[in-house]
This record gives C-alpha cells, sequence and structure tokens, in this order.
C-alpha cells in the first residue's frame, strides 16, 4: 500500500496536470539554485516550476489521462506547469536553455497533445496570444475600411458618370 504522503503527492500532481494549459517536461542536471529561482522568474507568472520525482510524477500524469509522458521521465526531472499563455512560458524556458546549456527540454504536453522539444521551441516563436488577436483585429478593421470605401465610391461613382452624361448631353443639345 503507498505512504500517505505519496498518495497526496501524486493526487498534488494529477490536479496540477489536470488544472495546467501545458506541462513542459525538463532537465536540469547541473544548474545551481539560483539558475532555477531565475528560471523560475523568467517563465511568468502563470507558470510553476517544481522538481519532481519521476515515479510519482509518471502515476500523476496517468491518471491525469496523460501517457504520451512516460517515455520522459529518467533522469532529474522538473515540471513546468503553465496555466496561462503556454507561449509565453516556452519563450522563457527557450532562451533560459540559450544561456544556460545544462538545462534540456525533454517534452510536454498542450491541451492533451504531445509536444516534442522541437515543438515547444516552435511555440516559444509564436507572437503571444494578445498580439495575434490585436492582429487579427487590425486585419478585420481594414477589411471593413475596405467594404465601406467600396460601398462609398459606388455611388459617388454613378453620380459622377450621372453629371458627366448630363454635361454631354447638354453640349450636344447646345450644339445643334
Amino acid at each position: 500500500m503507498a505512504r500517505p504522503d505519496k498518495a497526496a503527492a501524486v493526487a498534488e500532481l494529477a490536479d496540477q496536470f489536470r488544472s495546467s494549459n501545458a506541462a513542459v517536461l525538463t532537465e536540469y542536471r547541473g544548474l545551481t539554485v539560483a539558475q532555477l529561482k531565475t528560471l523560475r522568474r523568467s517563465l511568468g507568472e502563470n507558470a510553476q516550476y517544481a522538481v519532481v520525482k519521476n515515479t510519482l510524477t509518471k502515476i500523476a500524469a496517468n491518471e491525469a489521462g496523460i501517457t504520451s509522458l512516460d517515455d520522459q521521465f529518467n533522469g532529474p526531472t522538473a515540471v513546468a506547469f503553465i496555466t496561462g499563455d503556454p507561449v509565453e512560458s516556452a519563450k522563457g524556458l527557450r532562451d533560459f536553455a540559450k544561456e544556460n546549456p545544462n538545462l534540456i527540454i525533454k517534452g510536454g504536453v498542450l491541451d492533451g497533445k504531445a509536444l516534442s522539444a522541437d515543438e515547444i521551441k516552435k511555440l516559444a516563436d509564436l507572437e503571444s496570444r494578445e498580439v495575434l488577436l490585436s492582429k487579427l483585429a487590425g486585419a478585420f478593421k481594414g477589411k471593413q475600411s475596405q467594404t465601406a470605401s467600396l460601398f462609398q465610391a459606388l455611388p459617388s461613382k454613378f453620380v459622377r458618370t450621372a453629371e458627366a452624361l448630363r454635361v454631354k448631353l447638354a453640349e450636344q443639345g447646345g450644339a445643334e
């Protein structure tokens, strides 16, 4: 039978997996405590970075319905549980890993879908959700402006054409 402290740890980790939008597994071998503190700050406020025991975390992930990470629980493992924008935290991990080659991104999960280390780096290359939404809003606004200009151009073009026709007919009528 499992010890109560281990059962509580598994339950807490399973809850974190369930409540997170994403989770990224890393190997932290060779990092100092100060470097880990810097890493935690670089992840942003919507992420929690925890050094975990592989066996307990594997059990917790399976309880949360995540089985795609089973082969990545080896060596010293830490998990970044991300509850907010995963792009911001992925950028923090990528940038920290560039400065500190001892941090190795193993892989992760985003909304239940397994991600490789390369996919997490691609996620980090995306712009933040807010930037993408503002670009989308700008595109919509631009299309609305173009549509309004088009609808406004049709009547004014008709009026100019009718005026030119009237002038032409007046000239022809006066020349006869």
